[in-house]
């Protein structure tokens, strides 16, 4: 079943601004970092490495995310996006890097960490904000 996402929160989904990616570690205090951000129309993607934290805190068993995104053209407005980590897939050639880096940047960059890289699909299952 797929979430009805209003068009105004779509229309901040199809932007390139960072969004706060709040995961919870393994003993259960809540960990955010900015991220960049793909949404595809059914999952929002990203792109991390298979050994940092974030990544940690995701394979432990705690799928559940949630996004908050201000909107660039108005400091008030935001959603915040909560969801379920759906999709780990390795990505040694880092194309989701390689695509978030063209979107935010203008130039697709492979990263030095490629060969530890891993796409990230997160499934939304509640959006709310103004």
């Amino acid at each position: 079943m797929t979430l009805e996402i209003s068009d105004k929160a779509r229309a901040l989904l199809e932007q390139p601004v960072l969004v706060n990616l709040a995961t919870v570690r393994p003993d259960g205090a809540p960990q955010v970092n900015p991220m960049w951000f793909k949404f595809d129309g059914e999952l929002i993607w990203f792109t991390h490495t298979n050994y940092r934290q974030k990544f940690k805190n995701i394979a432990h068993e705690e799928p559940r995310v949630s996004i908050s995104m201000i909107d660039p053209d108005n400091p008030y407005g935001y959603i915040e996006v909560r969801g379920v980590v759906e999709r780990v897939e390795d990505d040694p050639e880092a194309t989701m890097y390689q695509l978030l880096s063209e979107w935010y940047d203008g130039t697709p960059v492979t990263p030095p960490d490629a060969k530890d890289r891993v796409k990230i699909g997160v499934r939304p299952t509640k959006v709310v904000g103004q």
